[in-house]
C-alpha cells in the first residue's frame, strides 16, 4: 500500500475575503457544535450519537452538495472537510438554514479524517471538482492519486460508493489512469453517457454550473468498492 502521508501538506490559500461579523458570528457559534473532535477514533456514534452510514466529502467548496446530500438522506451521517475559511462559512450557512443536524465539519484535511475511522465503516466518499495542479511536476500534490486511494479504498465498505466530479481534462485523464490501474474499484460506466450526466442524486453545486456556463464538459465517475 503507498502511503497517504504523502499529501499531507495542504497547499493553496486558507482564507480569501474578509468576514462579515454575521459569518463571523457562525463560525465562533455554530462551527464548535458540529466540528469532528480533534483526536480519537471516530464512528457514527461518536458523532452522532447513532448507527447511521456515514459519507464524507473532500472539500466540499460552498457546501451545496454536502447540503443536499444531508437533506435527501436524514438518516444518513456526512462529514465534509474543507481547509478554505470561506467554504466552511457556506456549509455553516446551509446547515443553519436547512436545520441539518446530520453534518459535521473538518476545517481541514480530510485525510486526517478518513484514517480515524475504522476499516470498511465508510459509505461513500465524495472527491468533487478538486484542484487540478495542472503542471505535470504538481501531479503528486493531486488528491488521485494512489496513496490517497490506498486510504479510501481501505475505508469503504464492500459495495461503498467513491465518487469524482471534475471538468478539468488533464485531470480527467489522470483519474482515469490511476483508477484503470486498481482492482479494488469497478467503475459504474457502461456507456459514455454514463459519466457525462449528473446523477439524479448527484446535486449540482455553483463550481459546476460556472464550468458549464464558460463552455466547459463536466465529468461524473462512480466506482464501487468491491
Amino acid at each position: 500500500m503507498n502511503d497517504p502521508t504523502t499529501i499531507r501538506r495542504l497547499y493553496g490559500r486558507r482564507q480569501g475575503h474578509k468576514l462579515r461579523q454575521g459569518q463571523a458570528a457562525l463560525v465562533e457559534e455554530l462551527l464548535p457544535r458540529v466540528s469532528v473532535p480533534e483526536t480519537g477514533p471516530l464512528d457514527s456514534q461518536v458523532l452522532f450519537g447513532a448507527d447511521r452510514p456515514v459519507e464524507v466529502e473532500i472539500g466540499f467548496g460552498a457546501g451545496e452538495h454536502l447540503a443536499g446530500q444531508a437533506t435527501a438522506r436524514p438518516h444518513h451521517g456526512f462529514i465534509g472537510c474543507e481547509p478554505f475559511l470561506n467554504g466552511v462559512v457556506g456549509a455553516l450557512n446551509h446547515i443553519r438554514d436547512g436545520e441539518l443536524s446530520n453534518v459535521r465539519l473538518h476545517m481541514g484535511d480530510a485525510l486526517e479524517v478518513i484514517e480515524r475511522f475504522p476499516a470498511s465503516s465508510l459509505e461513500r466518499v465524495y472527491l468533487l471538482h478538486p484542484d487540478p495542479w495542472p503542471k505535470a511536476r504538481h501531479a503528486k500534490r493531486r488528491m488521485m492519486n494512489h496513496g490517497p486511494m490506498d486510504l479510501i479504498a481501505a475505508k469503504l465498505r464492500p459495495g461503498g460508493e467513491f465518487r469524482l466530479g471534475t471538468d478539468d481534462p488533464t485531470y480527467c485523464r489522470w483519474a482515469m489512469m490511476v483508477m484503470d490501474q486498481r482492482r479494488d474499484f469497478a467503475w459504474q460506466a457502461e456507456t459514455a453517457a454514463d459519466f457525462l450526466t449528473r446523477p439524479a442524486d448527484w446535486p449540482e453545486t455553483r463550481y459546476e454550473r460556472k464550468a458549464r456556463r464558460q463552455g466547459h464538459e463536466v465529468w461524473y465517475f462512480r466506482y464501487v468498492r468491491l
